[in-house]
């Protein structure tokens, strides 16, 4: 990620116990915030520096860490936005509506927002679906290797919305000690995770047999067969009796590819939530506090496995984001248990066009009651 020409600024490292607690970075699991920082940018600002232009259109969170901005709008109008008064990105709109000035020598953190927003879901999917497994007495046994698997950047490229069809592309296989799963020169059509066992990885070179490393419950060895058409570098044995999971290529393939969800376009959804269609925004509280559509109710994705109860069965649910990917993962889970869901379409345009304004409702939140919404206090 590069920042923009304009800008005058030192790459510094940064603290992730603050990072932890920005808007909605706060809501992702640890394994996937830190796979998301991997390509994230810490700078220290010079004042008087810009930090983005308005109209400008850089797909970045851009968050204030310390120090202080100023926010300029088109009509001249300015705000000061000081360190830490705000845990949400600064001014998020795209195009920018705003140029964003260091007022003083400041520290902001770039995260890439479709890179965010995608393991952002990943990661709340991930949380629903802990939640499901864990009711579920006949699996408590394999809550963690199932997690671990939820938590390997193999699947970070397979739409969020396929997360809960992993597990049915998984395939028992039985092992047992001395048994060779890879071998170092063949070329692979499969992956596998090691659901019970331990195993040693090897590689021959230069003559003789090379000890890399001894593996066990919850990793994956042959991935790269799923991802690249190159031989094995390595081989990995069994060290002891064991489970794998397998995942062939083919079936890998099959994840890349999302489902179809039904959706309500934009410019029909005044007249569903009329017909008694009720509109439910999967972000944060802390996002949904911020603005939302008039008279929806907020239940972030990753607590839909809890919520979902307040449902009822009869009335239709349109659910919304800030880009679609969260809401329609959630439709796509809800349609699962047959209720009747539906998405949002265009879900960014309503956020981020002023002609949408008189839909959103920055003032009076909503919640479920008999499946529909009541003002909270």
């Amino acid at each position: 990620m590069q920042a923009q020409k304009n800008h005058q600024s030192t790459k510094v490292a940064f603290d992730l116990n603050i990072t932890r607690t920005l808007v909605p970075l706060k809501d992702m699991s640890e394994s996937h915030l830190l796979a998301l920082l991997e390509d994230a940018e810490a700078e220290v600002v010079c004042a008087g520096k810009t930090i983005f232009e308005s109209g400008s259109f850089d797909n970045q969170h851009v968050y204030l860490l310390y120090g202080d901005v100023t926010l300029a709008a088109a009509d001249g109008a300015t705000e000061l936005v000081k360190g830490r008064a705000t845990l949400k990105p600064l001014a998020h709109h795209q195009p920018r509506r705003h140029t964003a000035l260091a007022h003083s020598d400041c520290s902001i953190l770039r995260i890439n927002s479709e890179r965010l927003d995608q393991l952002l879901t990943w990661s709340e999917i991930a949380e629903y679906l802990q939640l499901n497994i864990s009711r579920q007495r006949d699996l408590d046994e394999d809550i963690d290797w199932m997690m671990t698997v939820l938590r390997s950047n193999l699947f970070f490229k397979v739409p969020p919305i396929n997360v809960e069809e992993i597990f049915s592309r998984l395939t028992p296989q039985v092992v047992y000690a001395g048994d060779v799963i890879i071998r170092q020169g063949e070329i692979g059509d499969q992956c596998y995770f090691i659901k019970e066992g331990e195993a040693e990885v090897t590689r021959y070179t230069d003559g003789k047999w090379q000890h890399l490393a001894h593996i066990g419950v919850g990793r994956c060895v042959g991935e790269d067969a799923l991802v690249n058409e190159t031989v094995r570098n390595a081989s990995v044995t069994m060290m002891t009796d064991g489970v794998l999971m397998r995942l062939d290529k083919q079936d890998f393939y099959r994840l890349l590819k999302e489902p179809e969800v039904a959706v309500v376009a934009l410019d029909d959804v005044e007249q569903a939530l009329a017909a008694g269609a009720v509109a439910v925004d999967v972000r944060s509280e802390e996002e949904y506090s911020g603005c939302h559509l008039r008279e929806a109710v907020n239940i972030p994705l990753n607590l839909l496995s809890i919520k979902a109860r307040l449902l009822a069965p009869g009335i239709r649910y349109i659910f919304y984001c800030d880009t679609g990917r969260r809401s329609r993962a959630a439709a796509h889970l809800l349609i699962e248990q047959g209720f009747n869901a539906v998405a949002l379409d265009d879900c960014a345009e309503l956020l981020r066009e002023p002609r949408w304004g008189s839909l959103l409702d920055n003032t009076h939140n909503y919640v479920l009651r008999d499946g529909r919404p009541v003002q909270g206090q």
